[in-house]
């Protein structure tokens, strides 16, 4: 059918079975959801009996989009250092997608550079992943910086109210110093090695690197080199944090 009313009336799938597999519930519970008005496909307020198509329909709850589309995977790796973030290397170095299953064929979200360590998103969901590295959407991401020498006051003062770097100043970021090395930092951009870039401007390169949390997401259990899959929780937080201007929250 490529009629979008006669779809959404004799085919498809219910609506409220797609938000149960998405993890908003069971279905009665986005059967409520799905009265309450606070779910929108296309833009338009669902009603009850509602069929949708997964894959081209815009599904969003309380203004937020909803992942729904079938085969979609999110996995959540602790990458250790010597890997890269990209799909392959030239150079035959061990990639982020050598640790994780090799269907279906994912990618990362980001990045990080070959010897910082750390928490990585990788999926299908090409959708999601535009939305969390979209620097008007500013998710946060926390690191660990193990620095050269002992930053004074003043130096851990530059790092929360902006560096300049070669490429512009940068946001303010929450920093905090535990002696005499670690510097704990939360920042909303995504600039090439931008951590190291700043910590290198104040004067105090970095020794090690590891970013701890992304967004709401952290998992300290995870050991180097493991992977998990991110619960349907975990993933509807995800699109939380990366709801720009335009979706907002209702």
């Amino acid at each position: 059918m490529n009629d979008p009313d006669l779809l959404h009336t004799f085919g498809g799938e219910r609506l409220q079975k797609v938000l149960s597999r998405a993890g908003f519930g069971s279905r009665r519970i986005c059967d409520d959801l799905i009265a309450a008005g606070r779910v929108t496909v296309n833009g338009d307020v669902a009603i009850l009996g509602r069929r949708v198509d997964p894959e081209h329909d815009k599904i969003a709850v309380d203004g937020v989009a909803a992942s729904v589309g079938a085969g979609l995977v999110y996995y959540l790796l602790n990458k250790p250092a010597g890997v890269i973030s990209t799909s392959a290397d030239p150079q035959g170095r061990p990639t982020v997608i050598d640790l994780v299953p090799g269907e279906p064929r994912v990618f990362s979200v980001g990045r990080l550079d070959l010897e910082t360590e750390g928490l990585l998103v990788l999926t299908n969901d090409g959708d999601l992943a535009q939305r969390l590295t979209h620097p008007s959407h500013g998710v946060a991401k926390a690191y660990l910086a193990q620095v050269e020498g002992t930053p004074s006051p003043a130096a851990i003062r530059r790092l929360r109210e902006g560096v300049e770097l070669d490429d512009g100043l940068t946001g303010p970021a929450k920093v905090s110093l535990t002696p005499p090395n670690l510097i704990r930092l939360v920042i909303h951009e995504g600039r090439k090695r931008q951590v190291r870039r700043m910590c290198e401007a104040i004067g105090h390169p970095v020794v090690r690197l590891a970013r701890f949390r992304i967004g709401p997401l952290a998992d300290p259990s995870l050991a180097p080199g493991q992977w998990r899959l991110l619960e349907s929780s975990e993933v509807r937080a995800l699109e939380e944090a990366a709801a720009g201007p335009e979706e907002g929250h209702r």
